[in-house]
């Protein structure tokens, strides 16, 4: 008779690599929940015109927006300046379907994930390297997909 754990042993074991991406991807999709998303503190010298995001009301971007910006990190942790550069600079985001006035939302959304990347990079003392950033990015985005952002 088969006890209801035996199903747990023809499980595949996950690493703890994977385990910690998974976790990140769980935790930065509850961060994505909100609009915009959390920020420790916002430099006015350096990411000020991101201020208006911050400090006046805000619908939440669009899904389309959610995606390019996935895109754009994937480029910067790649080290794919030349189609990041091309991307910004001919506004291909006005090709994907983004308006003008989603720039600013755009290029939040690409810095804070890229910072967040980074940032788990750094707290792993370089253990966690860009080709895992970017399985941990693409396990958020497949979070992300399929759903309706909420409204804010």
């Amino acid at each position: 008779m088969a006890s209801r754990w035996d199903h747990l042993f023809d499980l595949k074991p996950v690493t703890l690599l994977d385990h910690l991406l998974e976790e990140v991807a769980k935790l930065l999709h509850k961060d994505l929940s909100q609009w915009p998303p959390p920020v420790e503190e916002l430099d006015l010298d350096t990411g000020g015109h991101f201020a208006p995001l911050f400090t006046e009301p805000q619908a939440r971007p669009s899904p389309a927006v959610y995606r390019e910006a996935f895109r754009l990190t994937h480029w910067e942790l790649s080290h794919e300046t030349d189609a990041y550069d091309d991307y910004m600079r001919n506004k291909r985001y006005l090709e994907r379907g983004l308006a003008p006035t989603d720039r600013l939302a755009l290029l939040l959304l690409s810095r804070w994930l890229t910072e967040q990347m980074l940032g788990l990079g750094e707290a792993t003392e370089g253990r966690i390297k860009r080709k895992h950033m970017r399985d941990c990015l693409e396990r958020l985005q497949s979070k992300l997909s399929g759903l309706q952002l909420p409204q804010a």
